[in-house]
């Protein structure tokens, strides 16, 4: 008689996930769809191209078709397939590498302390209380990978707030948190009529005018230094906290919300977006993987529910909330004051 057991397929793949991401971080890193999108390449001239030692090429190529990111036809030759041609092309607007490129310098060993985090409460990241943002501020290099990184995971939720919120009912915009300038330049670009306010900590003006600039924005959309901690938010017809409210504990999340409400005339709108966990905690483990991306780089972050944030909007005086579903793992909630 023989006795069955489970299988273990499911949790060799996931324990050894670890190396499927940094495949692919690594491809991205070294260029490899940029390259390619240009057109197929065999073995040899995409080695040359990406300077990999040949001893790894073909196992690394092959490896990126098994996980279906590139093809390979019956000459050698290597293709992008169409999601990382659109999508992680650096010549392409579409281009969302920025992200990949923030998990894989800062992430991908922060991750590697998470027994530890998990253990002590503490973040792995470096932090001086709520001045987190300063301190990574402070780093030119890491400065410019976070701020490209939040421009590339919020472009499509931004996209999609731009074609579902109703905005011919306003006419202008707070984007809180704005970092390069994301929400804006999109709202702008597809809703012409509105007048759009970045606002955020000194720091960020280059790289937000930059941005408004090549994206040729600069006649609707400004950017006002602040510290939400400190100072009143711009007043607007629509406050904006988009992948903000994460970053904090109750206690501010609460007084963001409440700041927010007294910046926003009677008639206008919240909107709150983030990766929300769903509110039975196990339909989907996005919203809690970044929930505990909080826990390793904030000292009181965490992740929360569409039922928890219409609470506290409603809480705060904000009524007939709506929860709308975005592009990239996105959700946004709507309150009406």
């Amino acid at each position: 008689m023989t006795c069955e057991h489970p299988r273990t397929d499911r949790l060799f793949a996931i324990g050894s996930a670890y190396r499927q991401a940094k495949i692919l971080l690594s491809a991205i890193e070294l260029g490899v769809f940029s390259q390619l999108a240009t057109g197929p390449l065999d073995a040899g001239e995409l080695t040359r191209r990406i300077q990999v030692h040949s001893r790894a090429a073909r196992d690394f190529f092959d490896a990126l078709v098994s996980m279906s990111l590139l093809t390979r036809d019956d000459k050698g030759l290597y293709r992008n397939t169409e999601e990382c041609d659109h999508y992680l092309d650096q010549a392409k607007p579409t281009y969302l590498g920025a992200s990949f490129d923030q998990y894989n310098r800062r992430e991908y060993g922060m991750w590697g302390s998470l027994t530890q985090a998990l253990r002590t409460g503490n973040p792995a990241a470096e932090t001086h209380g709520q001045d987190h943002f300063g301190s990574l501020y402070a780093d030119a290099a890491k400065f410019r990978t976070f701020v490209t990184a939040m421009t590339s995971g919020s472009l499509l939720a931004a996209q999609g707030i731009a074609q579902q919120f109703p905005w011919r009912n306003h006419a202008t915009l707070c984007d809180v948190g704005t970092a390069q300038g994301c929400l804006p330049v999109q709202i702008a670009l597809a809703h012409p009529h509105v007048r759009a306010v970045g606002f955020d900590l000194p720091a960020l003006r280059p790289a937000f005018e930059e941005y408004a600039l090549r994206c040729n924005v600069t006649d609707r959309v400004s950017f006002t230094e602040g510290d939400f901690f400190k100072d009143r938010l711009p007043p607007a017809d629509v406050v904006v906290l988009g992948r903000v409210l994460h970053n904090w504990d109750l206690e501010t999340k609460r007084m963001l919300l409440d700041k927010a409400y007294q910046a926003i005339p009677k008639g206008g709108s919240i909107v709150v977006y983030d990766m929300l966990i769903d509110d039975d905690r196990r339909a989907s483990a996005t919203g809690l993987l970044s929930s505990l991306n909080m826990l390793l780089w904030t000292s009181g972050g965490f992740g929360y529910t569409a039922t928890e944030c219409t609470d506290w909007m409603r809480s705060t005086g904000f009524v007939k909330t709506t929860v709308r579903d975005l592009p990239g793992g996105n959700s946004m909630i709507i309150g009406e004051k």
